[in-house]
């Protein structure tokens, strides 16, 4: 019994991570200990017309049995609206019984208010939040001193030595570093299809002294086999215990798709605690989003307004 409480405390705690890291500042913690938090919603990040705030309460048997406790927090929500947003909530549920649903929820909230923001109705009285952003110092950029000696760890899966599906060396990008108390984190992203090239990236990183003597490089990876309709995926620690399964969470989430992710950290001898796994998804998180692998809301936004006014076009043309 406390066996399986302990696996549902750890993925109720990687589901945690994960929407922290994609949603930043919009996610917000009401009561740690009750596990009861609350995220804030927008049509659009920029000057956003609806906004609504979604509080859960994660009981002990979620994922496993059970629902999140939900409540939707909008002055203007209410009668119909409000019982269709809370049955296509519901209805994620059922589809989705035993498995992590928060982000499908909040991207479901989203949804509905792009909708509603396409209608012409009224806009509501919003108060906006301004964000800080803290600038951080790195002094030498890993990607900048490489060399060619063999690095003393091998992050080397185990991969099937066949080479006939890629031969190249796909592209590497580097993200930008965060630094925090001496410690300093770095993404690395290629783009993948097979395990050869994810033996090939790694292989070609470590050709990177800095890189290679990072005290972690984590690293996980999900490739899509078209013909299984399933997906090839791993991760590895490299000695951050649970950080590799962390970060894979955080690619399912996303839903994102032949890629490799790897995030080096150069321990700077001051214990962070938790904020390691903060700052490890971050750093994904931002070179997933500036690779396009997962789109900003105002994005989608953009797209649903576009798609309805082509839509719109097309039957004035027709009339």
């Amino acid at each position: 019994m406390a066996e399986g409480d302990s696996g549902t405390d750890q993925r109720q705690n990687e589901e945690i991570e994960a929407m922290a890291a994609i949603y930043g500042d919009e996610w917000c913690v009401v009561d740690e200990c009750a596990k009861i938090f609350c995220i804030r919603v927008n049509d659009t990040t920029k000057n956003p017309k609806w906004t609504l705030c979604l509080q859960v309460l994660l009981p002990n048997e979620y994922p496993s049995t059970a629902p999140p406790i939900y409540q939707l927090n909008a002055p203007w929500l209410r009668g119909q609206e409000r019982m269709d947003l809370s049955n296509s909530l519901e209805e994620i549920y059922i589809q989705n019984i035993g498995e992590s649903i928060l982000y499908l929820w909040v991207e479901k909230v989203r949804d509905f208010l792009i909708q509603k923001s396409q209608m012409a109705e009224p806009d509501p009285e919003i108060n906006k939040k301004t964000e800080e952003e803290e600038d951080v110092e790195y002094e030498d950029d890993p990607t900048s001193s490489c060399g060619t000696e063999e690095p003393e760890k091998a992050l080397d899966p185990e991969i099937n030595e066949n080479k006939t599906e890629a031969e190249e060396l796909p592209p590497i990008d580097h993200g930008i570093p965060i630094t925090d108390r001496r410690s300093t984190f770095q993404a690395h992203l290629a783009p993948v299809v097979c395990l050869q090239q994810v033996k090939m990236v790694l292989s070609k990183l470590y050709e990177n002294k800095k890189i290679a003597n990072a005290t972690h490089n984590i690293y996980a990876y999900r490739i899509y086999c078209e013909d299984k309709q399933t997906f090839l995926q791993d991760c590895e620690d490299d000695g951050e215990t649970a950080a590799g399964g962390r970060l894979l969470h955080l690619m399912e989430i996303l839903n994102v798709r032949n890629v490799l992710v790897i995030v080096s950290r150069w321990y700077g001898g001051i214990l962070i605690g938790p904020d390691r796994f903060k700052h490890i998804n971050n750093c994904a998180r931002n070179i997933l989003l500036e690779k396009n692998y997962i789109t900003l809301p105002e994005e989608s936004s953009k797209a649903v307004g576009k798609n309805k006014k082509v839509k719109k076009d097309k039957k004035r043309s027709e009339h």
